[in-house]
């Protein structure tokens, strides 16, 4: 027989059915047993009947098996109900020994009934095998730390909760390649080890690369800007980046997946922007539609497919708005901190019913030196952050493709030219005008589902002090 998901019994009519997963709770009553069993996809009731009348004729069968010519004596009809009656009686004892976690393969027959609680259905157990026992104890409960849970990373991913967040990373993920594949994109995979800095020195990962020295990639920002004079026109990259920032924040990895995105001929940062609505609103829609009643089950969250467009506000007026608020940006560059971002934010809903919102038109002495500056102004950049409830999730902008340009920008940034020409070689032999974003995809699903950490949306999280496991 074919093991069935638990998802799938329900379209099922009453019948034989192999199921197989884990044990999530044993009830073991005077007359009848409990088993709650979880798999990949949820969990089911299985259903031993009868334990008390097994135990009462537990004496009997252990007699008979001392006395062997007894039991020789034994008619063939006889043989078989007692051999029945000591598999019915050894089932028994395995169920009331199952420790939470154990893995069992069970054979049963399948009862649809509205009584049942968890999902109108249990399977009646004629075989169960013990496939792979857990100890008895487990190291982590309910109400253990997170970073508890994360040593036992691999048990805290059983719960529910857990396999939905990456349900529901599968769906986005896979929305936004659709969305990108769609509308004529090329992926691309960039390499992860770099010869020099992409953006900044402070951030970098430095190893040992044969008899050089090789750096961790911040970031695919180079590699996806050569897709241009390379004439793929749309590129997109979902890959895992690098960055020795030493933060301890509930949205800082040391390593996190960046889906990132360029473009060419574009005529602002306002063409890149509407790129990036469209995608989220493909993915959300996604998601929305196939885990919205899930989502709203187990985190309590109301999810919602973001009307286009979203706002847009320029950084001068997002100060304004702060301070007129009652609150004093305290960074010397003028740039949001996260309190500021989540009052902008608030201010947004307030006002524009929407939860999230470009902030644009950033200052040139905060962005790198690639960001392209405003025609006529150049303290400001065609660039933005993008906001979630509260939080930044995403930096894109309208790439400098001008060399001369670029390489004026980079000495005011303090960088010299000769260690980027590699770089600077991009644009050297025709480079449409061009831009793109970034994004980090653990800090979107934590934010989407209303949870504190990006620890609880990255399947193995690398922070400062955790390498394992």
């Amino acid at each position: 027989m074919t093991r069935t998901l638990i998802a799938h019994l329900s379209p099922l009519p009453d019948g034989p059915v192999e199921v197989a997963g884990w044990v999530e709770t044993v009830r073991d009553q005077k007359k009848v047993q409990f088993v709650i069993l979880r798999d990949e996809t949820g969990a089911v009731q299985l259903v031993n009947p009868a334990t008390r009348a097994l135990e009462l004729g537990g004496e009997a069968i252990s007699g008979l098996d001392r006395d062997a010519s007894a039991a020789h004596r034994l008619d063939e009809r006889s043989r078989d109900e007692l051999d029945a009656q000591r598999a019915a009686l050894a089932l028994t004892e395995t169920i009331g020994g199952l420790a939470h976690g154990t893995m069992v393969r069970v054979s049963g027959e399948l009862k649809h009934d509205e009584r049942v609680k968890l999902g109108g259905l249990e399977v009646k157990i004629d075989t169960l095998e013990v496939v792979s026992e857990a100890l008895p104890e487990t190291p982590i409960a309910e109400d253990s730390s997170l970073d508890k849970r994360l040593d036992w990373r691999f048990l805290d991913l059983r719960r529910p909760e857990a396999n939905l967040i990456f349900r529901v990373q599968t769906t986005f993920e896979h929305a936004l390649r659709s969305y990108f594949v769609e509308n004529e994109y090329i992926e691309i995979h960039t390499p992860k080890l770099m010869a020099s800095a992409s953006e900044s020195r402070a951030e970098l990962f430095e190893l040992g690369y044969f008899e050089g020295t090789a750096y961790l990639a911040q970031s695919p920002q180079f590699f996806k800007q050569m897709a241009q004079p390379a004439g793929f026109g749309k590129v997109f990259e979902i890959a895992p980046a690098f960055r020795a920032d030493p933060s301890f924040t509930s949205r800082h990895a040391t390593e996190f997946t960046s889906i990132d995105a360029e473009i060419s001929w574009v005529r602002s940062h306002e063409d890149v922007m509407q790129m990036h609505e469209q995608a989220l609103h493909a993915a959300f829609s996604a998601v929305v539609e196939k885990h919205g009643a899930a989502i709203e089950a187990a985190f309590g969250v109301s999810l919602e497919i973001p009307a286009l467009p979203f706002p847009r506000i320029p950084l001068a007026e997002a100060r304004r708005i702060v301070a007129e608020g009652g609150y004093e940006i305290p960074r010397a560059d003028g740039d949001l901190d996260p309190e500021g971002e989540r009052r902008l934010s608030a201010w947004v809903k307030a006002n524009h019913g929407h939860d999230f919102v470009f902030v644009t038109d950033y200052d040139s002495t905060i962005r790198p030196f690639y960001h392209m500056r405003h025609e006529g102004d150049a303290s400001l950049t065609n660039s933005y952050d993008l906001l979630f409830n509260g939080v930044e999730i995403s930096t894109g902008a309208q790439r400098e493709h001008r060399v001369d340009v670029l390489i004026e920008q980079a000495r005011e940034k303090g960088l010299e030219p000769e260690e980027l020409e590699f770089y600077l070689d991009f644009f050297r032999y025709g480079v449409p005008p061009h831009g793109g974003f970034g994004m980090g995809l653990a800090r979107v699903l934590m934010l989407m589902l209303g949870l504190s950490s990006i620890r609880e949306t990255t399947y193995l999280f690398r922070g400062p002090t955790r390498l394992t496991p």
